[in-house]
């Protein structure tokens, strides 16, 4: 393994194999179909999908909680089969809601996380870092959900891991929450450190990952960084309208100046659009000139740039975003 490379795993597989009478009627769900990952030392990785594509089950194998049916991990040249304790001391995970005691107060909870290391930082390093400062005599039950979160990173910190591993850290919370975690990872990989990421945002993986892989279907599907994944749908802005009656076609829009390709986004009689160009203020009076010449009005237009979403759209026809 090469000395930079923090997480590999090869041809990676994950099958649910249902038992008993159930057997014969339920099929084996892969959950994990040959997956191929390589993230370097001091990198920020995100694996970005839907509910259900294999995010959560890739990291719970590479985190050691879970076999794989097949394929090859290691972390820092090391496997969980020959060194599980070695690697407990170098990691850190917190999840999407880490269910901590109520009762125990937020220096209690981090004391409690502190003793399973042999060498851990200090309570007052880890207050700081979380500024969870004011709150180190108060229950958890008394925290908000961003206090919650940013003590559960704190507990994921308290070994100094090499790699930090986050399941959906910011879901459900406020925005000034979620850049407060953003700081901490930051702070984190300005120490060195490598950071796994799962997320549904969009503006979290574009603003912290050097690099994301998109999965669906238990596969990578594409991979690099935010800003080279974007720039693979041959435009960096979008144009998204809908029109009050009628219809137009795919052709004729993606024959305008500078639009590189045409989605319809409901078709529910009317129909919304959205269009990905490399220049608005060609596109724009061009998509204008068409509507007014088919006789049909706009309901609504506005401009955007291009992001991680569209460029999942563009690769698998859905929305990133379960709803």
């Amino acid at each position: 393994m090469n000395s930079d490379v923090a997480v590999l795993c090869r041809g990676l597989r994950k099958v649910y194999d249902p038992t008993g009478r159930a057997r014969a009627k339920t099929a084996p769900v892969v959950a994990v179909d040959g997956l191929d990952l390589a993230i370097q030392q001091g990198e920020c990785f995100g694996l970005l999908g839907p509910n259900g594509a294999g995010k959560t089950t890739t990291v719970e194998i590479l985190e050691g909680l879970l076999p794989p049916t097949a394929g090859v991990v290691q972390l820092l040249g090391l496997t969980w089969t020959e060194h599980e304790l070695r690697l407990r001391e170098r990691i850190g995970v917190a999840l999407q809601e880490t269910l901590l005691p109520d009762k125990l107060s937020v220096e209690e909870v981090l004391d409690l996380f502190r003793s399973f290391y042999a060498r851990p930082r200090p309570v007052e390093a880890l207050l700081g870092e979380v500024q969870l400062e004011e709150k180190r005599k108060a229950w958890v039950s008394k925290l908000s959900g961003g206090q919650r979160q940013r003590l559960a990173v704190a507990c994921a910190l308290a070994g100094e891991p090499d790699i930090l591993f986050l399941d959906e850290p910011t879901t459900g919370l406020d925005p000034q929450s979620r850049r407060q975690l953003w700081d901490l990872i930051a702070a984190f990989r300005a120490r060195g450190g490598t950071v796994l990421l799962t997320t549904h945002y969009m503006e979290e993986a574009e603003r912290l990952c050097d690099r994301v892989a998109i999965i669906d279907h238990g596969r990578i599907i594409q991979e690099g960084s935010p800003r080279a994944l974007i720039a693979g749908l041959g435009a960096e802005n979008v144009i998204e309208f809908e029109l009050e009656s009628g219809a137009i076609d795919e052709a004729s829009l993606c024959g305008l100046a500078s639009v590189t390709g045409a989605r319809l986004l409901a078709s529910t009689g009317t129909g919304s659009w959205s269009l990905t160009v490399s220049e608005p203020h060609r596109a724009l009076p061009a998509l204008v000139a068409l509507l007014q010449g088919r006789g049909l009005a706009l309901a609504r237009l506005g401009t955007r740039h291009a992001t991680l979403e569209d460029v999942f759209v563009s690769l698998t026809g859905r929305q990133l975003r379960d709803e």
